[in-house]
């Protein structure tokens, strides 16, 4: 049996949660999961949307999934997404992208993976305020970092029957920072010859995606490239609504969808729980219980095929009741 770190979050967390967990109990498959409470629900009790009782749950289980934690914009606590990145060195950002049956979408044939560094680049948050009218924020790549990241895109690629590793940086411009990085994977790419290599500036990536999207495979980017790539790419598929995500370190690993808490729908058994379910299949995956995965991804799909679904995917089903459907087409 697995033991496996429950967030449920806040806002349409709890509800997807229950859902998500209800479908892969129903699965056959057993898992103890060790729920823990987050975000705003429980500030007022404990003072932080983070209590060390959840960072203690994932150091022991190792693996969590994570439903949304509210992020208020310009004010209040620190992302949560943030914070456990950083406290267990979630370095890698990894973001599959695939279409999903009858979900409209302008392209029938996307299937990318996108790999984002985690840590560092923009996103280390080093900032001055220069002057009244100036500001500036420091750019950090790292060897090591950029090593680690490309090492996992290219294991990725071999592990799940990829055939490219695509690196995506502005290079031409930015010589020495996104430089190091692809020098990096280039030294990194060396080691995986089976696996085939390219080289694309973001802006020509960009063009791309939203012309011939079938082209790409596995992208490894920097942090800030690959936080607005991997946004794009869920736009190719249907929306954040249907994109699953995961944020894995050497020791750990949580698995969460990509979108937001909803608080507007709190509570109104509307939320779609399909962005959730997907994270957990790829948990399902990366904890080596392939056939479940498989065979709760199978139901899922014939579920959307039959377009007995929630609202938002064109259908007329509740969360619970979606979650109903699922169930019924295990096999």
């Amino acid at each position: 049996m697995h033991n496996i770190t429950l967030i449920n979050g806040d806002g349409i967390g709890p509800e997807i949660c229950d859902a998500v967990v209800k479908i892969i109990d129903a699965s056959g498959l057993k898992i103890n999961w060790d729920l823990q409470t987050a975000g705003e629900d429980v500030i007022e009790k404990e003072g932080t949307p983070l209590p060390k009782r959840i960072l203690d749950s994932i150091r022991k289980n190792k693996i969590a999934l994570k439903a949304p934690v509210t992020t208020p914009i310009g004010k209040g606590f620190r992302s949560v997404n943030v914070q456990l990145r950083k406290e267990l060195d979630l370095y890698a950002n990894l973001r599959p992208c695939k279409n999903l049956p009858n979900v409209k979408t302008r392209f029938d044939n996307v299937d990318i993976v996108v790999v984002r560094e985690n840590t560092e680049d923009l996103y280390a948050g080093i900032e001055r305020q220069v002057d009244e009218d100036t500001a500036e924020s420091i750019k950090i790549i790292t060897r090591k970092a950029s090593e680690r990241i490309c090492k996992f895109a290219f294991d990725y690629a071999l592990n799940n029957g990829r055939k490219e590793v695509c690196v995506v940086t502005k290079a031409n411009i930015m010589k020495l920072s996104d430089g190091l990085f692809l020098k990096t994977y280039r030294e990194v790419a060396e080691d995986y010859p089976q696996i085939n290599t390219r080289e694309i500036l973001v802006d020509n990536l960009c063009m791309q995606l939203v012309q011939k999207p079938e082209q790409f495979d596995v992208l490894v980017l920097p942090n800030l490239y690959g936080d607005i790539v991997s946004d794009l790419c869920a736009g190719l598929i249907g929306g954040l609504g249907v994109a699953q995500g995961a944020n894995i370190g050497k020791d750990f690993a949580v698995f969460e969808p990509v979108h937001g808490s909803a608080p507007d729908i709190k509570g109104q058994n509307k939320a779609n729980p399909t962005a959730l379910l997907l994270s957990a299949i790829e948990m399902l995956k990366y904890i080596g219980e392939f056939s479940y995965a498989v065979k709760i991804e199978n139901a899922l799909y014939e579920t959307l095929k039959s377009g007995r679904c929630t609202v938002d995917l064109g259908g007329k089903l509740g969360t619970k009741e979606f979650a109903d459907e699922i169930i019924k087409n295990l096999n």
